[in-house]
């Protein structure tokens, strides 16, 4: 008689599934290393174009570096008094939104076993400029609305599928961040 042993975990929809599962396992264990701070530098280029670099960030207990930095500008387009060199801050936040839940979407199905042939999602943001441009204190400067829509396909019944995008969805730290709120503090350093 056999013992009863799970087999292992393969890599499945790009993600290194085994890898996933320790990492998941190993924080549990040690919480101290869940504790990460991740950090956008900017600076103003022109007008209202701007430039972000994400290089250093800090996590499982110490400093850490991506790959590469990466870039990231930020601009109005023509109509809205900018030169268009990048898309704008209520934009990024979007693809934020967007590629938090879609990551999430694929971790927690390869997880699961379940093989993904596609997934796409759309993000739309509802603004009502009169708040930004001072015209009306009666109108919020940020989104009125944000409307997520998915389309997912793969081996799994349309059930499961959606079990994937609602646990995505749970899990994700910039959902929680758009609809729980965070304090921020904003601090200033004048240079003469």
């Amino acid at each position: 008689m056999q013992p009863n042993t799970k087999p292992a975990r393969l890599p499945l929809n790009g993600v290194d599934t085994p890898n996933l599962l320790a990492t998941i396992n190993f924080v549990a264990g040690q919480p101290e290393l869940a504790k990460f701070q991740f950090r956008a530098h900017n600076e103003w280029v022109e007008g209202t174009h701007s430039k972000s670099v994400m290089l250093g960030f800090h996590g499982a207990g110490q400093e850490q570096k991506h790959a590469k930095a990466y870039y990231a500008d930020s601009d109005h387009p023509a109509v809205l008094c900018g030169a268009d060199h990048g898309p704008t801050p209520v934009e990024w936040l979007l693809h934020a939104l967007a590629s938090c839940l879609m990551s999430g979407v694929a971790n927690i199905a390869a997880a699961r076993g379940i093989k993904l042939t596609k997934v796409r999602c759309s993000v739309d943001g509802d603004i009502d400029l009169r708040g930004i441009l001072g015209i009306s204190d009666e109108v919020r400067n940020g989104f009125q609305n944000i409307t997520v829509a998915f389309e997912i396909e793969g081996d799994a019944p349309s059930e499961k599928l959606q079990q994937l995008v609602e646990q995505a969805r749970a899990r994700s730290a910039v959902f929680d961040v758009l609809t729980n709120g965070v304090p921020v503090t904003v601090g200033v350093k004048t240079i003469q």
